[in-house]
């Protein structure tokens, strides 16, 4: 087993995928490329948005991109703080509203 699973070099194992899936892969790339292009939103919100998704489905390859990339699309460092500050309040908000689930659970065993 890998001593860690993020390791710097581990994006080259997708050649693995690409060679099994070409034509999926490139759909994929082409895909990601087509998004991150300026429509409704620049390209600097695009970014921002996906450094706090990146946090939220915590891949530590996409936050390490996105922040970058939100970077040199013009963000400030505040901007990406802030973008993480979202996302930690999203991620706190699923557990919290849940939260509800658990004590009507509670409620209905007392009837």
């Amino acid at each position: 087993m890998a001593e860690h699973f993020y390791h710097s070099d581990n994006p080259k194992n997708l050649r693995k995928l690409r060679q099994l899936k070409p034509e999926l892969f490139a759909s994929f790339i082409d895909f990601d490329k087509k998004v991150f292009e300026p429509g409704a939103l620049d390209v600097k919100t695009k970014e921002i948005v996906a450094v706090a998704a990146a946090h939220v489905t915590q891949c530590a390859y996409c936050i390490d991109a996105h922040t970058k990339r939100a970077q040199k699309a013009g963000a400030s460092e505040a901007e990406i703080a802030e973008a993480v500050f979202v996302a930690m309040a999203l991620g706190a908000g699923a557990p919290f509203m849940h939260a509800a689930i658990a004590m009507g659970a509670l409620e209905e065993k007392k009837d």
